[in-house]
């Protein structure tokens, strides 16, 4: 898999924490690896979202990305659930 990212994503990433930005990291590396493994949760979204998926980064963290093509995500924003979602 073949991971962009939009500005909007690199922003937020940026105001994480330390130790959120090294999850972050290592589920993307796994989303590389396996798009579908079982503890990123990818799952398609509704509403407002309506054509992205969505992977866990930590339990109340995720990453919002638009599927681009069959080898390629671009990953739009990461924040917290309730942040996202309200």
């Amino acid at each position: 898999m073949i991971v962009k990212f939009h500005k909007n994503f690199l922003k937020s990433y940026k105001k994480l924490r330390k130790s959120e930005q090294i999850k972050c990291d290592e589920r993307i590396a796994l989303f590389i690896h396996k798009p579908f493994h079982l503890l990123l949760n990818n799952r398609t979204l509704s509403g407002k979202y309506k054509g992205y998926r969505s992977i866990n980064i930590t339990g109340d963290l995720r990453a919002l990305y638009e599927p681009v093509s069959k080898k390629t995500a671009l990953f739009i924003i990461v924040d917290t659930h309730s942040k996202l979602y309200s």
